[in-house]
């Protein structure tokens, strides 16, 4: 147990209670105006050690910048993909707001307002200007605040994080887009030599990363599968070679027609060397304003008005509808575009089993007919069954 002791002021007498830490090590706090306040601040005390609930007055002064310093390079565990907007998020928009503010000081509705502001677009600081951010980038910030101040709570520094349980702003699924196999082969010869990349993408469901990655050994022309073992992501400006998404290498197949088209690709390169481009330099992603994606468009759209817009990413979406459509397995679908589970595949692309729902509903009519084709019902004799007009009528004429 600690002590309390009084001493003199300028004030008035006021009291000090004396206490250990958990680490044994002996601490004081001062400035009690009656010694009643002193004894329920030490009980307290007491109890929270004894619960494990005790948090370091003075640990809890540390700054949201200095734990940010230790926080952000511990997220070793991330590819350089994930981590890059991580970063971007901790520099521009959390350490310029919280960098300076002791984590003991943060309140809950300071992190809602913070929110609030991004979402609005007037959360502005020297690094960023004006404008409504996007809720990927509000929920990345966030999560990015809310992660340290967790790191906080288990180091025993605040007893509760004050960011959880904020309202966030909802991120809107895009639509996704979908060609057709005549439109993928307007887009893919629209694209002059990059021709076989954009049906490889559009029938393999291969993300980019992955399809630049490609190496001549991945290719199995006899099987008709392509290994995917490895992503290259643009970080920084740098191509940064690592594994696939979800660190999962996977076997794709591929329809006979690229067998040809591949093994083109395939010449003149050693095993090692890339499928696309030079053999040697992976492909850089095409620019989105006037990169040669955006002219393949261009030209497809001069051919057919009716052609629309999309990524090189749409073109994954499209594998997995043209996949769908030709009455693939939804197990091997997932494979493809190496998935986690069927579940996600499901999740993610539930608007292209939409006519299942007819057919089950077509199913459901003809089972019921079939079951019921041949079979007389008898005339109800249950007086439950009786019309009810037919029992008035019959009271009414006994009455009458």
């Amino acid at each position: 147990m600690g002590s309390i002791t009084s001493y003199a002021t300028t004030d008035g007498k006021r009291y000090r209670v004396r206490y250990r830490k958990p680490d044994h090590s002996q601490t004081d706090k001062r400035g009690f105006k009656t010694k009643r306040e002193a004894e329920l601040f030490l009980a307290a005390t007491e109890v929270s050690k004894a619960r494990g609930e005790f948090i370091d007055s003075s640990s809890s002064k540390v700054l949201v910048r200095e734990l940010g310093a230790t926080w952000l390079p511990s997220q070793t565990h991330l590819k350089p993909s994930s981590f890059e907007p991580l970063e971007i998020a901790w520099r521009l928009y959390v350490e310029p707001r919280w960098g300076s503010t002791p984590i003991s000081d943060i309140r809950y509705s300071d992190v809602q307002t913070w929110v609030s502001q991004l979402t609005q677009g007037t959360a502005v600081t020297k690094h960023t200007t004006g404008g409504p951010r996007s809720a990927t980038v509000v929920l990345r910030c966030y999560g990015v605040l809310a992660a340290i101040l967790d790191t906080a709570v288990r180091d025993r520094r605040i007893l509760a994080n004050p960011a959880r349980g904020v309202s966030l702003p909802r991120k809107v699924k895009r639509a996704h887009t979908y060609l057709s196999h005549e439109q993928v082969e307007l887009l893919a010869r629209s694209s002059g030599q990059h021709a076989t990349l954009v049906r490889l993408l559009s029938y393999t469901g291969l993300r980019w990363g992955e399809a630049i990655a490609l190496r001549v050994r991945d290719v199995d022309t006899l099987r008709r599968r392509l290994g995917v073992r490895e992503n290259a992501t643009r970080v920084n400006g740098k191509i940064i070679v690592g594994t696939p998404k979800n660190h999962s290498a996977r076997v794709v197949p591929f329809p006979d027609f690229l067998t040809l088209e591949l093994a083109r690709a395939c010449e003149g390169k050693g095993q090692s060397g890339l499928l696309f481009g030079n053999g040697v330099d992976h492909l850089k992603q095409p620019a989105h304003a006037d990169g040669w994606f955006e002219v393949a468009i261009a030209r497809a759209k001069e051919l057919d008005p009716t052609f629309i817009r999309l990524t090189p990413h749409d073109l994954r979406h499209t594998a997995a509808s043209l996949a769908v459509s030709a009455g693939g397995n939804v197990k091997a679908i997932q494979r493809m575009l190496g998935h986690s589970s069927a579940a996600m595949t499901l999740d993610v692309y539930a608007d292209l089993f939409d006519d299942d729902l007819d057919t089950l509903a077509g199913a459901l009519d003809r089972a019921r007919s079939e079951s019921n084709a041949g079979k007389s019902w008898s005339r109800p004799t249950h007086a439950s069954a009786i019309p009810l007009a037919s029992v008035n009528r019959s009271q009414g004429g006994a009455g009458a």
